[in-house]
């Protein structure tokens, strides 16, 4: 990544093929089959699937995108009760994938239509009104589709600001973007579709014991496919809502895509889903100017394209308020890293793989005495924790200053992660019997391990370190900012990276040794890193003032010693850290 600037970086990434997808993923590793295993009633393929990309996949851009998505767009495994589940959320995983720098427009259409989401908010089998029984069609995704996925509750300018009545009965009240009718009537849009099994194939099915069962199940080719419109089930009444009437006796296909383009030329969209990406990607609190920039940039691309996801990431990771200086000291800005991030940030940082291959991690979602967090195992379609949620009885709630992810943060959740990840960094991730696809909850043997290096480069920046201060990394998936500003005068220890920069520059062929003292940093000529730099490994060395090697950090910021991280992950030439 080293001479990559951030613009250039980020549009090779969007560029970059989507890598292997999960779903052809688990089926390399034979999920995919009809055996005693009954995979098609498991959760784990996928979720092995999906923890595999997020930790190791080549287009790590997209996999952060798709990860933000997944918690907008929410379903969740804890709601999964069909067969060949697994594949359905590896392959509602691979469409998040493939939309994450396409257009908002053909993600919605997808979403709608994914049989992931249409078991899980209920569009699967809704049905037409029958006056006769009193029966209405189920109204979950008509309702979240606005809320959640598209306009939210309030009206808002392009500046994420909610609007409010100025007079009337109402003045000084938010103005609502829906209400019921609007509700009721785009319900009926929804009607009329469900899983596409029109292939027919129906699987056999092993019991435990051998021999087969007695039932079948389908193939699990409609996991993959968008739901199948049954007309003779779809509502023919006509339906008006956010402004929009669709006429009677309007097909269903032609009532969805106007329902859908109605949601998404709605003013709303480009606020809405621009400051949650935003909250997701960079920072809690943006300013109204940054997410107004962004939704200028969800509203036109520059070529007159609405929509377009390239454009909207870009504007989100390249705004100036996401990338200068002010950030690093304002007390206002970014946002606690959520914990399935800083274990996907670990297995990055330090090139964590499976031995076996297999990626054997289950649900690791137990405050107690696991992660606390899982990919798709939110406890609602209202994600792990809400946009606007600000931590009661703390500094932020006197200004009212959302903090979404401290949802997840109390006394349990900070014990069990510190305890999980202490074992996680010093001895990896124990998984069962990782030669076998199947859970096999046997032999458990830790498969997915990160590479520690001894020894790592910054620049001209050369340090070796002692193997002790290898294993201390309880904060490893912190990310250290260097900055790269000229160092004044008296410069101390604050900040080596910029000073062994600055200084191996005006000293051509010296390095500096990236050892911190009381006094600053000294320089190491080459013959001496020569000729020390193996037994500096093993055995603590002194340098000036009898001081040992220690680490490349902040004096006063607990983070990982320097020489156990690759150069990339410390300096701001990894554009994209997975904050």
């Amino acid at each position: 990544m080293r001479g990559f600037d951030y613009a250039p970086w980020l549009a090779q990434q969007m560029n970059t093929p989507q890598s292997q997808t999960a779903w052809d993923w688990m089926e390399s590793r034979g999920y995919g089959v009809s055996d005693i295993n009954r995979y098609f009633f498991t959760t784990y393929p996928a979720e092995f699937a999906i923890w595999k990309q997020l930790m190791s996949a080549p287009d790590a851009a997209r996999k952060r995108v798709a990860l933000a998505l997944s918690e907008i767009f929410v379903i969740s495994f804890n709601s999964f009760e069909f067969s060949w589940r697994a594949h359905a959320m590896a392959n509602y995983w691979d469409m998040l994938n493939k939309n994450a720098f396409g257009n908002f427009r053909q993600l919605l259409e997808e979403v709608t239509l994914h049989p992931g989401m249409g078991h899980y908010l209920n569009t699967k089998g809704n049905q037409k009104e029958n006056t006769a029984t009193g029966r209405v069609p189920d109204e979950n995704y008509a309702r979240e589709v606005m809320q959640l996925f598209t306009i939210g509750l309030h009206e808002l300018d392009n500046f994420g600001i909610e609007k409010r009545y100025t007079s009337g009965p109402n003045a000084g009240n938010r103005i609502e973007s829906y209400d019921s009718d609007d509700v009721s009537n785009l319900a009926r849009v929804f009607t009329g579709w469900d899983f596409d099994t029109s292939d027919g194939v129906r699987v056999s099915v092993y019991k435990d014991g051998g021999g087969f069962e007695s039932y079948t199940v389908e193939s699990r080719d409609f996991a993959r496919k968008p739901m199948r419109l049954d007309a003779t089930r779809h509502s023919t009444l006509a339906a008006t809502f956010l402004g929009t009437t669709i006429p009677a006796n309007t097909p269903g296909a032609a009532a969805l895509k106007t329902a859908l383009d109605t949601l998404f030329n709605h003013p709303n969209v480009g606020p809405f889903i621009g400051k949650q990406l935003i909250q997701r990607l960079v920072t809690s609190n943006p300013s109204p100017a940054y997410v107004g920039r962004v939704t200028t940039a969800f509203n036109n691309n520059g070529s007159g394209v609405r929509g377009d996801m390239k454009a909207v990431v870009a504007a989100v990771l390249l705004d100036d308020e996401a990338r200068n200086a002010a950030g690093l000291s304002s007390n206002t800005f970014g946002k606690l890293r959520e914990p399935m991030l800083r274990l996907v940030q670990w297995s990055r940082t330090f090139g964590a793989q499976s031995a076996a291959g297999s990626w054997k991690l289950f649900d690791l979602s137990n405050p107690a005495n696991q992660l606390g967090q899982t990919p798709f195992r939110a406890p609602s379609v209202f994600n792990f924790f809400r946009p606007g949620y600000v931590p009661p009885g703390t500094a932020l709630a006197t200004t009212q200053s959302p903090a979404p992810e401290f949802q997840l943060v109390n006394e349990t959740s900070v014990g069990g992660y510190l305890n999980f990840m202490q074992g996680v960094i010093e001895r990896g991730l124990n998984c069962p019997e990782p030669s076998v696809p199947e859970a096999a909850f046997r032999n458990y043997v830790y498969d997915i391990k990160a590479t520690y290096a001894r020894r790592c480069h910054i620049n001209n920046c050369n340090c070796g370190c002692n193997g002790a201060h290898q294993t201390h990394q309880l904060d490893a998936v912190r990310r250290t900012t260097v900055r790269s500003n000229p160092i004044p005068a008296g410069f101390s220890t604050d900040d080596p990276a910029s000073y062994c920069r600055q200084h191996s520059a005006a000293t051509p062929g010296t390095r500096l040794g990236c050892c911190t003292h009381d006094n600053g940093l000294r320089r190491v000529p080459d013959s001496e890193i020569a000729a020390s730099s193996d037994s500096r490994i093993d055995t603590p060395r002194t340098h000036q003032e009898n001081t040992p090697c220690t680490s490349l950090i902040r004096k006063n910021t607990p983070a990982v010693p320097f020489c156990a991280a690759p150069a990339s992950w410390l300096l701001q030439e990894l554009p994209f850290p997975w904050h």
